[in-house]
């Protein structure tokens, strides 16, 4: 079982363009697709794709349209009643994959219900594999959040804790390092904000340097660093040494989702008992999958590819003469 919180859900919109985005004029859209959104609900929509038990937990009233959207798509999920409507997100892509999203802030979330949140979240993780926190925080929750609830699950369940994945950003992402995630998926905009690089695309340019800023994420007391780079594939980083893999481009469509479905890839694998190297490989074929798939859709394992994903394992974690 692998549980998800969402704290900041929305309704997804995708709206596909037939030519490059053109700033102040009028538009036709190509197509549009509209699903159930959120780091947390995109990985549980991947998960029951593929027929793994998953649970997706997320503020949110049973009329609201994002849960509407889960009870229609069977995604099994719980949400926590706020009496405030989800936010929308837009996403709007090019041709060439391209893809500008507007998200918008969500609704506020009170002490009160944060702490029924929290609670709800150490209920139905108990017994899970996998807990995955996930995305935004919504306007009100403490940039701690994710930090404060990986110890309080840590704090109630011991040894039989659950495994904690993070996939966040900005302050939250940062504050959840001092916890002790066993896993952590930042993109290469992430991974250099967390690290002090100042040049995001140095690390999908240079894996190597990229390893040694997720190095010190492992140091700081974070067990795992899957660190997605975009169409240079993946890395992850452990205290044992790093795994990149690759794979030979694809036509993207849009990358909506495309991360978070590498995260899906991964647990779902770790679940079944595969290797590091294993569960980095099924991450590239998932993202790579959902990458070509349109608006915000993603990919069964059925429709993953991960014999075309190359890994290559470093013993040792990169020093400066590597390059």
């Amino acid at each position: 079982m692998i549980v998800t919180l969402t704290p900041n859900p929305s309704l997804d919109r995708t709206i596909e363009l037939a030519g490059p985005l053109a700033r102040g004029d009028v538009q036709r859209a190509l197509d549009a697709h509209q699903e159930p959104g959120g780091k947390g609900v995109n990985i549980c929509r991947a998960l029951e794709a593929s027929g793994v038990q998953n649970l997706a937990i997320l503020p949110g009233d049973a009329e609201d349209p994002v849960l509407l959207a889960l009870t229609a798509q069977g995604i099994p999920h719980l949400g926590l009643p706020i009496n405030a409507t989800l936010r929308s997100n837009i996403a709007i892509t090019e041709p060439d994959g391209t893809t500008t999203k507007v998200n918008e802030p969500g609704p506020a979330l009170s002490a009160d219900q944060q702490a029924a949140l929290v609670e709800l979240v150490l209920e139905k993780a108990d017994g899970a594999g996998w807990l995955v926190l996930a995305g935004s925080l919504p306007p009100g929750v403490p940039d701690t959040f994710y930090a404060d609830l990986t110890r309080e699950l840590k704090t109630r369940f011991g040894a039989a804790a659950p495994k904690v994945a993070i996939d966040s950003s900005g302050a939250p992402l940062a504050a959840a390092i001092a916890a002790g995630p066993d896993l952590l998926k930042p993109n290469a905009d992430e991974l250099a904000e967390l690290t002090g690089i100042s040049d995001p695309d140095s690390l999908e340019a240079d894996p190597h340097l990229a390893a040694r800023a997720a190095q010190t994420l492992i140091a700081a007391g974070v067990g795992a660093v899957l660190a997605t780079l975009g169409s240079k594939g993946a890395l992850l980083v452990t205290a044992e040494g790093y795994w990149l893999a690759t794979r030979p481009p694809i036509v993207a469509v849009s990358t909506v989702g495309a991360g978070d479905s590498s995260l899906a890839g991964f647990l779902l694998s770790d679940l079944a008992g595969a290797s590091a190297p294993d569960c980095l490989r099924q991450a590239v074929a998932h993202g790579a999958a959902a990458a070509s798939l349109p608006g915000s859709t993603v990919p069964a394992l059925s429709q993953t590819d991960p014999s075309a994903v190359t890994v290559t394992a470093f013993a040792t974690h990169p020093k400066e003469d590597d390059q």
